[in-house]
């Protein structure tokens, strides 16, 4: 399988804002807010419909990233969005799971 994410996941450190056994995150290369980061599973699933109960520790895992990394980089507390997609009507456009963690600018809604 060629998968962008899995191979962004598992590539240079120096590109990756942060890597765990579990999941790991980068800068989306088009960001809609002054942070947008990728969280990924290292484990390719495809959608979130992929997700099973033995899945719950990653799901769980990536909220929690999203939540170190805001607060990391100084944007928990003025507030933060976090975006799952899942399939086309969803606007998944890579079919991976990620989640989108947005921060640096005060959010609309709805969002679109």
């Amino acid at each position: 399988m060629d998968c962008i994410f899995c191979r962004l996941a598992e590539g240079d450190e120096g590109s990756l804002l942060y890597r765990d056994e579990h999941v790991a995150a980068f800068r989306d290369i088009n960001p809609q807010a002054p942070h947008h980061i990728l969280i990924v599973p290292r484990r390719h699933l495809a959608t979130l419909n992929a997700l099973e109960a033995a899945d719950a520790e990653v799901a769980g895992r990536l909220t929690l990233t999203a939540q170190r990394l805001a607060n990391e980089l100084g944007f928990a507390e003025a507030g933060y969005r976090v975006v799952m997609n899942c399939n086309g009507h969803g606007g998944q456009t890579v079919f991976h799971i990620h989640l989108h963690l947005l921060g640096g600018r005060a959010m609309g809604w709805p969002p679109g």
